[in-house]
């Protein structure tokens, strides 16, 4: 036996039987035993599960009429709102797949998020309508979206609500303008109250538990971003186990800032939320002061976050009038919790900052602190149904306590592979007594508790205040810029956001004297997502190469001082 299992929680077994039904059936199931119960709270307008579930079976009436089959896949691309709930269950509704796409990302990075998984659909918010109408119309004609449904945050919220519900001031021309609906070359676009006067009845439900229902997209060391076949059972799991993993129930009042595109969000609050039936406060964007408001006003119970909001949310002017009280758990990962601030929290609040650690492949949790015994600046214990081991990456021999290695897990979290990508498929997996083990590409060490601790990456990856960064995404877009003749992404330390990314680059002698380092900036912010922009860039003559002409990027980052 592990030696983890010594402080597994008592009232909870090893492993799960999570329900043979599709996703959908979590939401029918809550709306039919808590029909009145606020699901979704959105700027103190409050969607019942009743109204919840109407609402995502009459756009899945919709999808039905713009031509979505069973697989067809539907790219989602919208922050927090009551909308992106909705639109995740009509798609699973629909008998379709939901591809979720950051809505930070540009034009550029989103024709692939189009053209991948040959999505024809796609459903998003007025802010981001033109950004998707742009890549679609970069397109050949045969891989453009043939269809757009926009929605206005305002569609889901009461406009002139004031008070502790009301959004800050400066978010008023972002959530309160309504824009004209961009035109999409060579397809349709409708509006999101249209789409909502649908007449009819969805399509059966025909999913099970092996379809496949998400493809969140993953980056890596190398190419283009891959999509993980994560079916119905996957995600299933880990809403069922998380629920239980947290002390789950229908009396939970969680506050939502943790983005549900991201996998995190997605699985560990919205699934497993809507599996308990509990009470979702929706945030579309951080902030401080409005997240302290929430948790006071509607007694939030339950909220997972990254460190950096914790940090913020206390370095509040505000900090002090705000009551807590009502929190009886908060955790999180994507970044380590401080000790000191993890302290703090311990003795002013009684709260035990429980982190955890899991990647798109594995649905969020493989790993998870117990929340009565977690372990500060830890990844935690193996999941529930979870084997997870660290092993040597060249021989693959199971390491020793204490020894660093390389993560892998096993577990019925675990996705099916990389679409379209049998070969990263092959190459993602081992098989070690029988079983199929995902390799993370994360070096950790166990300790003699069997808890989990990161010490570095295989992968080349930057983690800014929770958001991974993948440097050769950010160059493969660089090079796009008439000016850049090499790049290099390395990141570089950050007091505040642990790191940020830094670009190194070699410029084309025609354009020397043409552009400015403030100048590369501003084009990286035209042209990918902000938290990918490199926060400094540095004009050299030359990139440091090895004999076969690679960049030897691992001398530039030594030189950064990490």
């Amino acid at each position: 036996m592990r030696a983890h299992f010594q402080f597994w929680p008592k009232r909870l077994p090893h492993s799960i039987t999570p329900p043979a039904t599709s996703l959908w059936d979590n939401l029918e199931s809550s709306a039919r035993r808590y029909p009145d119960k606020a699901a979704l709270v959105f700027f103190g307008t409050v969607l019942t599960y009743a109204k919840l579930l109407q609402k995502a079976e009459r756009l899945a009436q919709c999808l039905r009429g713009l031509g979505v089959e069973k697989g067809d896949r539907v790219v989602l691309c919208m922050q927090n709102c009551p909308q992106l709930v909705i639109a995740h269950f009509a798609i699973l509704r629909a008998n379709a797949v939901v591809v979720p796409v950051n809505p930070m990302n540009r034009a550029e990075e989103l024709k692939h998020y189009i053209t991948d998984p040959d999505a024809r659909v796609a459903i998003t918010t007025a802010d981001i309508a033109p950004e998707l109408v742009r890549a679609s119309d970069a397109l050949d004609a045969q891989d453009r979206l043939a269809h757009l449904v926009v929605s206005h945050f305002a569609d889901a919220f009461d406009a002139n609500v004031v008070g502790d519900d009301a959004p800050p001031a400066a978010w008023g021309p972002w959530l309160l303008t309504r824009h004209a609906l961009p035109v999409l070359q060579g397809g349709q676009v409708l509006a999101w109250t249209d789409a909502m006067h649908t007449v009819g009845e969805p399509p059966v439900l025909s999913v099970g538990p092996a379809d496949l229902a998400i493809l969140p997209y993953t980056s890596g060391t190398t190419g283009l971003p891959k999509g993980c076949m994560h079916p119905h059972s996957s995600i299933m799991h880990n809403a069922v186990a998380s629920c239980m993993w947290g002390n789950g129930s229908a009396e939970n009042v969680v506050l939502v800032v943790v983005p549900m595109f991201h996998i995190t969000g997605m699985v560990s609050i919205m699934h497993t939320s809507i599996r308990a039936g509990a009470t979702m406060v929706l945030m579309p964007r951080w902030d401080r002061d409005l997240a302290g408001r929430l948790i006071s006003g509607r007694k939030v119970t339950h909220w997972t976050n990254i460190p950096t909001m914790i940090i913020d949310l206390m370095a509040s002017p505000h900090f002090a009038s705000y009551d807590l009280s009502s929190l009886v758990y908060i955790g999180g990962g994507g970044a380590a919790m401080p000790q000191a601030v993890a302290q703090r929290l311990l003795e002013q609040f009684g709260l035990r900052y429980v982190e955890g650690y899991g990647l798109t492949e594995t649905a969020a949790p493989s790993h998870s602190n117990p929340p009565d015994d977690p372990k500060q600046q830890c990844l935690g214990i193996p999941f529930m149904g979870t084997d997870a081991r660290v092993i040597d990456p060249d021989t693959l021999q199971e390491m020793p306590v204490g020894a660093a290695g390389e993560i892998i897990m096993h577990g019925p979290e675990v996705f099916n592979g990389y679409w379209k990508r049998p070969d990263a498929t092959a190459a993602a997996f081992i098989e070690i007594d029988g079983k199929r083990f995902f390799r993370s590409g994360d070096l950790g060490r166990v300790d003699e508790d069997g808890y989990f601790f990161l010490t570095d990456r295989l992968k080349r990856m930057i983690n800014a205040s929770g958001f991974k960064v993948w440097p050769a995404e950010v160059e493969a877009l660089m090079y796009r810029h008439p000016a850049i003749q090499e790049a290099c992404i390395i990141s570089t330390p950050d007091s505040y956001r642990g790191e940020s990314v830094k670009a190194v680059v070699v410029l084309r002698s025609t354009h020397k004297d043409l552009v400015t380092e403030q100048g590369i900036v501003d084009w990286c912010r035209e042209n990918m997502a902000v938290y990918k922009v490199p926060r400094v860039v540095q004009f050299v003559e030359a990139l440091p190469k090895s004999g076969a002409g690679k960049v030897m990027w691992r001398t530039l980052q030594e030189a950064e001082g990490k």
